[in-house]
């Protein structure tokens, strides 16, 4: 890959425990409408926000990811927080890709619109407001007023510095797939078929060789 060439990327970061269409369709709705040369997936290694919850291994969700964005030259995926030790903040791996990028790309971290409204309280929040543009995705559904009162009320290191873009409405989560997966029921058409592929072979989420 010639870094050089890249000046504007996309930041997904995630869990992807698993990752599926929703997050596919995403990313590709902000790399067609912020113009984007690249997507860069970067699985969580040992996310700070999930303590409390089991959490597929780290190889087992990069191989998904890899998966999922094989057939897709403008998506990457990076094992940066997989491979760091302790807790994945936002602020160090945007620090890790400025270095690896350089000054000459512009960095777009994307997220949802509802996680966008709890940036304040993100752990250096304003170098991060530094160091990238935030793009929040709002779906049918979002609270629009909640929306536009965060977006009136930005502190001044963030102006121009938060982007919404509309994407359409998938209602799948990474939960309901794990619920649905152990309770013997089909997956498909929720994700690739070769990720469900995956998780079948390996029994993630208490599933096996059943299908609905």
């Amino acid at each position: 890959m010639n870094k050089g060439n890249l000046q504007r990327i996309g930041i997904m970061g995630g869990t992807f425990d698993p990752i599926h269409f929703g997050h596919l369709v995403l990313a590709e709705t902000v790399r067609e409408s912020m113009k984007l040369d690249r997507i860069l997936f970067i699985p969580t290694g040992d996310p700070p926000h999930k303590q409390d919850q089991s959490v597929t291994s780290a190889e087992q969700r990069m191989e998904m990811v890899e998966l999922a964005i094989g057939d897709n030259p403008d998506f990457l995926c990076s094992d940066m927080e997989v491979e760091r030790q302790g807790y994945s903040y936002t602020v160090d791996t945007l620090e890790r890709l400025r270095e690896e990028y350089g000054d000459g790309c512009q960095l777009f971290f994307i997220t949802g619109a509802d996680a966008i409204i709890e940036i304040l309280s993100w752990k250096n929040v304003e170098r991060i407001s530094e160091l990238c543009t935030f793009v929040a995705a709002a779906r049918p559904g979002t609270d629009r007023e909640k929306l536009s009162d965060f977006m009136e009320d930005l502190p001044g290191y963030l102006h121009n510095k938060v982007h919404v873009t509309q994407v359409p409405a998938l209602q799948i989560s990474s939960t309901a797939i794990r619920e649905k997966s152990a309770a013997g029921k089909t997956i498909r058409y929720l994700l690739p078929a070769n990720v469900e592929r995956y998780i079948l072979e390996n029994g993630l989420y208490g599933a096996g060789d059943h299908h609905e």
